[in-house]
This record gives structure tokens, C-alpha cells and sequence, in this order.
């Protein structure tokens, strides 16, 4: 199942679709798709070495237009799909104790959980219900996103081939461990405090 999934995604990567497929992605997983773009990002630039930076632009740009997304259903549908949504991956608390730590960190929280695994749906979402600047709230997303993105195409195209090889025998292994990444950052929204401090 895993050899064609694989075998699917480096084809995915020379049609026209690829570059649509990766955005859209990108986007939804910011404000409502529970995974990550690095699941088609990998291979298709191991694919397309040269294309690694463009397919990282790619993803930043539609992840931070994906948290626009999440902003608004934040701070305009919070009551109706915000809350829906919240109460869907089981961050009801959770989200009352990033909102009470908005007027000191966030800024901080922004970067730091743009760059973890812990899904940053609940960053935008809560930035939005906050009320937090949008303006700062894009040009930070801008910088961790970025970043995030960037320095896995940094990786992929210096140490590409490795990494090729050792997916081409392992790929199983690299989406149980991409996985694991989403249900450990899903695990540690869930054990951030109830109190509320920060």
C-alpha cells in the first residue's frame, strides 16, 4: 500500500496537478485539513530536486493564505464553524488558554507552534478569536511557515539523493514517522494546562 502511495506521489509530482494538489493542501491544513503538506512536499521534491525552493514558496504562501482563513473563521464564525471546529479535534481548553496568553506571547506563540507539530489550525484560529493584529499576525506566519517550509527544501536539496535512496526502500517508515509527528502534536495540545498560565 505504502509502494503505491509512494510510487502514486512521485508520479503526482510531473503532472500538471502537483503544484495544485501541494497548495491545496497547504492552504486547508492551516484552517481545517488535519494533515500536513510534508506528506506529498517530501517526495515531490525529491522528485524535482531543483523545483524543492519553488514547491517551498508554494507551500508558504498557501499555508499563510490558509491561516487568513483560519483568522477570519476565528475572529467573524467563531461562534458557529470556529467553535465546531475547536471542539472537533478536542481543543475546547486548550484554545481559552492560548487566548489568555495572546496579550503577552503571542507573538511568540505564532513562531514557535508555526514550526512544531502542533497543528496550527488551532494557531489561527485562536489569533483570530483573540483578535490578534492581523497584519503582524501574516507577517509572522510569513516567517515561521517560511522558514519550516524552507529549511526542509534546504535539506531535501542538499541531501536528496540520501534521502531518495532511503525512501525509495523505507517509505513505509517515513509516513509512520510523519504520523506519529501529527498525533504527538495533536498529544501535546492535549496536555497543555487547563489554568490558563503563561
Amino acid at each position: 500500500m505504502f509502494k503505491k502511495l509512494y510510487d502514486w506521489t512521485l508520479s503526482l509530482a510531473e503532472s500538471p496537478r502537483a503544484t495544485w494538489a501541494l497548495g491545496a493542501i497547504s492552504f486547508a491544513e492551516s484552517s481545517f485539513f488535519p494533515l500536513p503538506p510534508d506528506l506529498i512536499l517530501v517526495p515531490m521534491s525529491l522528485a524535482q530536486p531543483k523545483r524543492a525552493w519553488y514547491y517551498a514558496g508554494l507551500c508558504t504562501i498557501a499555508s499563510v493564505a490558509g491561516g487568513v482563513l483560519g483568522y477570519l473563521i476565528g475572529s467573524v464564525l467563531y461562534e458557529s464553524v470556529g467553535k465546531w471546529l475547536i471542539h472537533f479535534y478536542g481543543y475546547d481548553e486548550k484554545a481559552l488558554v492560548l487566548r489568555a496568553c495572546y496579550d503577552k506571547y503571542g507573538w511568540l506563540i505564532i513562531l514557535l507552534k508555526g514550526l512544531t507539530p502542533i497543528p496550527y489550525k488551532l494557531v489561527t484560529i485562536v489569533s483570530g478569536f483573540a483578535g490578534y493584529n492581523i497584519a503582524l499576525f501574516i507577517l509572522l506566519s510569513l516567517i515561521t511557515r517560511g522558514a519550516r517550509f524552507f529549511i526542509l527544501a534546504g535539506i531535501l536539496n542538499k541531501f536528496g539523493d540520501p534521502i531518495k535512496k532511503a525512501l525509495d526502500r523505507h517509505f513505509a517508515t517515513f509516513m509512520i514517522l510523519i504520523l506519529g509527528m501529527i498525533v504527538f502534536g495533536f498529544w501535546v495540545v492535549s496536555k497543555m494546562g487547563g489554568g490558563g498560565a503563561c
